[in-house]
């Protein structure tokens, strides 16, 4: 993990240049619109604060994190929030959420580390809360690019969640990158709820 938050600590003007205006309104009101009002919600790895702006734009209540010291500063200059400065293993909350948006963040997590967060998701997330996960499509594994990624299929994220004790997929569907130069690039979206009785 060391790896990728250099990457992002030395490249994060050029990419938040890359991804803080993109149009990512589809996937986010279909996220907000399975959340009660009033909600709280934790972006999960908030990269150059993005969706916590819209979040916080669309009246919610919203708590964001990240790893990157760098990331961190810019998210809180466009958000006007305090960002947290963690690492996703880090996460001790418990009963706390109504939603947890986790958008091409978790995917810089090894495959063997990914179970532990999302079992401390699971805890942070209160009865019949949401999580949003997205992870770039495919079955690789390893570095790209500067950075580590985990990669999902369908099948694939369906056999890893089925070891999941507290989280149920409630939808799976793929989509195609936002970014212009990047339309052939393909994202596993994922949304799980937490069972009320797991």
């Amino acid at each position: 993990m060391s790896a990728t938050l250099d990457y992002y600590n030395q490249n994060a003007r050029s990419y938040t240049s890359a991804t803080q205006a993109l149009d990512f309104r589809s996937i986010q009101e279909h996220f907000l619109s399975c959340m009660p009002r009033p909600a709280r919600i934790l972006d999960f790895g908030c990269g150059s604060g993005r969706d916590t702006g819209y979040f916080l734009n669309r009246g919610f209540q919203v708590d964001a994190i990240d790893g990157s010291s760098e990331m961190c500063r810019i998210a809180g200059e466009y958000t006007g929030i305090p960002i947290r400065q963690m690492l996703f293993q880090e996460l001790d909350t418990v009963d706390t959420y109504d939603g947890i948006w986790a958008c091409a963040s978790i995917l810089h997590l090894p495959k063997g580390e990914l179970s532990d967060v999302f079992d401390r998701m699971a805890v942070a997330l209160r009865k019949n809360g949401i999580l949003y996960a997205s992870f770039k499509y495919g079955s690789f594994e390893g570095e790209r690019n500067g950075r580590h990624f985990t990669d999902f299929t369908e099948a694939s994220f369906a056999e890893f969640a089925g070891g999941f004790h507290k989280l149920v997929i409630q939808e799976m569907w793929i989509s195609r990158d936002v970014r212009p130069e990047r339309e052939e690039e393909r994202w596993l979206n994922t949304i799980l709820q937490k069972s009320a009785i797991r």
